[in-house]
This record gives structure tokens, sequence and C-alpha cells, in this order.
């Protein structure tokens, strides 16, 4: 009765070896999520509040009317009870508090781990369409395991964070190939990607200067770290150092050429298991390492126990998950409603990074008016508009309005539903949604009588170009959304 039956002992034993590099991937994951925590309290209201673009409680009014009380495991969030403006903001501020009080070893750690998940996986429903990204998937999984982490790292939690590394890494590179975009293929991706990113900051515009040969080069980089490296996760040490030492470094290269918000810091905390506390000891001083030694204890039946069934049911779910993926075959209906379950609760998720790359950027300006003839510009934060205006470094800030601005010129209507609502809130002039603006042209006046949008081509200026108008940018008009070309892909 004493042994967990169903998992050889060393699986669920204490991982000695990975105590150090623990307790550094548990304190990068409360920056990470104190900083994921900071950006949603500024933008969560005029997000998803009752006076935001999408308002998270008519859509829970909407799926209990539908589902009754199985909404709320369809759904599972902590604002099926209150979906406020002060929730949605509380609970960001709550993540903020306990993010700090993990990283400082404040109050009850497991505790405050369980707490951090179920906030971000709250605020994750929450967002909708505007927190469906990676990497929100990522810290979702890497924050859910770290509750197991915790005093006694056990084999088996050190190999279910291997295993989500070497999914992130290698299905992003498969999904890139399976996509057929011409761009990769071609090795010509970098080419564009610079130029074309969400969000690029000025180092996107050096590294788009760099010549071709160069730029090829990087693809073919991209394509071993992503599909060869991965491999060596599950191989002997001196393979997994190696591997994660390409990955840093290609981390380190994205982060110094475009802003990825998070995930770049989440792929290098993970590398943190593919070394051990041999090379992590080197730089934490000797009493720390006596401390943290001292907090290590041999987990308790009850621990071990769930463990073993979490890891059995995240490997059922991203086992199938992945194999539908790489074989590009639907699931039978029973495994594809399991499936499709764990996302819904932070585990199991299939990760594919930039599977097709666009080969030219349009950017919307929106303009308002009182009677058709003078207009004014309504300004987003981040994203391009001014030519003068160097693109921002943000890391690890993820400011999604402007972010998600990039994905309205193609008019796909799966990611774009929330463009009709956000120039409605803009027509009406709700405080709650324009404070996510850098710029309000009507703010404390009248709401304007007419809104456009018009749409420009834009393109990083050369470096000649540059030292002659000292602009970053170069722009052609293309007309009034939506009466334009869909961008493509």
């Amino acid at each position: 009765m004493e042994k967990i039956r169903y998992l050889p002992d060393w699986l669920v034993e204490p991982a000695n070896n990975h105590q150090l590099t623990s307790w550094l991937f548990l304190k990068g994951l409360a920056l990470v999520y104190l900083a994921a925590f900071l950006s949603l309290s500024v933008q969560i209201d005029g997000l998803a509040g009752p006076d935001g673009i999408l308002p998270f409680g008519e859509l829970l009014k909407h799926l209990f009317t539908e589902f009754g009380y199985s909404a709320w495991l369809k759904v599972p969030t902590l604002f099926w009870f209150n979906s406020s403006s002060l929730a949605l903001q509380g609970a960001a501020i709550m993540g903020v508090i306990l993010a700090v009080a993990l990283l400082l070893g404040l109050g009850m750690q497991r505790l405050n781990l369980i707490l951090l998940f179920v906030l971000y996986l709250s605020l994750y429903h929450a967002g909708q369409v505007f927190m469906s990204f990676q990497w929100d998937f990522l810290l979702l999984e890497c924050g859910f395991l770290a509750i197991f982490l915790l005093n006694a790292p056990s084999h088996l939690v050190i190999f279910l964070y291997h295993w989500l590394l070497f999914r992130l890494r290698f299905l992003s590179g498969f999904s890139k190939l399976a996509s057929g975009d011409p761009s990769w293929s071609s090795f010509t991706t970098l080419k564009y990607y610079f130029e074309t990113q969400p969000l690029p900051h000025i180092g996107s515009w050096y590294a788009h200067q760099l010549p071709e040969w160069l730029l090829k080069s990087g693809v073919g980089l991209a394509f071993f770290a992503e599909l060869i490296v991965p491999f060596f996760i599950f191989l002997p040490r001196p393979f997994r150092i190696f591997a994660a030492i390409v990955t840093i470094i290609m981390q380190l290269l994205i982060m110094a050429t475009s802003n990825h918000n998070f995930i770049n810091l989440l792929t290098i905390l993970l590398c943190l298991f593919l070394l051990d506390d041999k090379i992590v000891g080197r730089v934490l001083s000797s009493r720390l390492q006596e401390r943290i030694r001292a907090g290590i204890h041999a987990p308790g039946l009850l621990l071990k126990a769930l463990t073993g069934a979490f890891a059995i049911l995240i490997m059922a779910i991203s086992l199938n998950a992945a194999l539908s993926m790489l074989s590009n075959r639907p699931l039978p209906h029973a495994l594809h409603t399991f499936t499709t379950l764990g996302p819904r609760y932070g585990i199991g998720n299939v990760y594919h990074v930039f599977p097709n790359m666009q080969t030219e950027r349009q950017e919307l300006l929106i303009v308002g008016s009182y009677d058709g003839i003078d207009w004014e510009p309504y300004l987003f934060r981040y994203k391009p508009d001014a030519l003068e205006r160097a693109p921002a470094f943000i890391m690890p800030h993820h400011p999604r309005l402007d972010w998600m601005m990039w994905f309205i010129p193609p008019q796909n209507e799966d990611v774009g539903y929330w463009f009709i609502p956000f120039m409605r809130a803009l027509q009406d002039n709700r405080p709650a949604i324009t404070n996510l603006l850098a710029h309000n042209p009507f703010e404390g006046k009248k709401p304007p009588k007419l809104l456009r949008v018009v749409v420009f081509r834009y393109r990083f200026t050369t470096a000649a170009e540059r030292a002659q108008t000292g602009d970053w940018w170069k722009t052609e008009y293309l007309g009034e959304f939506p009466n334009v070309p869909p961008r493509r892909p």
C-alpha cells in the first residue's frame, strides 16, 4: 500500500540532480507570471470587461443558457461568480501579488502555485481570442507542472518538462514543413519575417538589412534547432547540454530581433531541465545551495499518486493531439472530445509557432470625423504608425489589442470577429477601450459621427533611405478597408 504500483519507483522518487535547477526555474517562472499578470492588469477590462470589446459576462450568460451548469466544466473560470471590471482587474492584481510572493519565497508556495495557475486559466478564458496564443498555453502548462515540482522534483516531473519542451520545439518545426508555405521551403522566410511580424522592434530593422545568404542560413539554423535538436533532449547528458545551448542561442537571437512577449523567456527556463545541478551550482553560492537543499523532502504518497495520475493524463492528451497533427488526420469523435478537453484546463496543448509567413505588411489607420471632411486619427501604443517613430522593444509586455490588429488585414472572420465590436466601442467613445490606445482624438468630447479605416502597405526603409530621411518605415496607400485585397497568407 506504500508504493505507486502503476509507475516504476524511480520515476516518482526525487531527482537529486535537479534540485537547484528546479529552484531556479521556479524563480524564473515567478518573474514570467509577474510580467504576464502585470501586462493583463492594464488591459483586461478593455478587452473583456462589461464595457470591453468582448464582454466576458455576456459570453458566460450565453453559455449557461445553452448548456446549463455543464458550461462550468466547458469553461473553467472563477468569473462564473463575478465578471465585473473589479473582478477581472482584481484577479490580475492578485496574480501580481502571488507572483511576488513566489519569487520571494513568502507564504505557502504550493498554494501560491495553485492559485497562480487557477487565476491565469480564468483570465485565459476571459480574454477569449485576445489570449489564444502559444505563450499563454505554454505558461499554463509550465505553471501546472510547477505545482508538482516544488520541494521534491521527481524524475517524472522533469521528464514531463522535457516532453513539453520537445513538443514546443519539434511541433513548431514540423508545422512549418507541413504548412506548405513556399517561404519556408525556399529558405526565404527571414527576407520577410523581421518586417512583417506583428510588433517588430528596432532590432528587427537592423536584422532586415542583413545579406540574403545570412538570412537563408538563419532559416537553416531554425530548421536544425526545431527538427533535429529536440531529439537530443532524450539522449545522454552531453547531447542534452548541446540541445540547451542551441535552443538558448536561438531564443536570444529571436529576442534580439522580435517582440514575442514572454515565450522566449519560458523556453529558456525550460532549458534549465536539460542542464543539472552540477552546472547550475556554478552560479549559486554555497550558502544558497545549502538552503535550497534543506527545503527538499521526499514526496508523500498523495503527491506521488497525483503526479502519476496527471502524468498519464497529460501524456494521453498530448500524444493524441501531436499524432493527429503529424498524421494530418482527424481523431475519432470520442478521442477528439477527450483530447480537446485538456487545453481547456491548460494542459496537453499543440504548439505551432509561425507555420506561415506573411510576405507583406498591411497597417490599418482608424480615423474619425464629425462632418466627413476633417478626419482625426486614433493612435495605437506600439503598432507601426508614424514613419519616423522607431519600433519599440516591449518584451515581455504583450499589448494584446495592438497585436490583434495584425490579424485583421487577412479578413478572416474566425479571428477578426472582434473588430466590429471594437469599432462600435470607438464610436461610443467608451473609456475602457479608448484607454488601450495611445491617443483618442475625441477624448472628453462628443463621440465621432463617422469612422473610416484606411489601409497602407508598410515596408522598412533601407539603410540609405533611413540616413537620408530619418524614417524607419515607408508606406504605400492601398485603399479603404475592407475594400482592399486581403493580405495573404
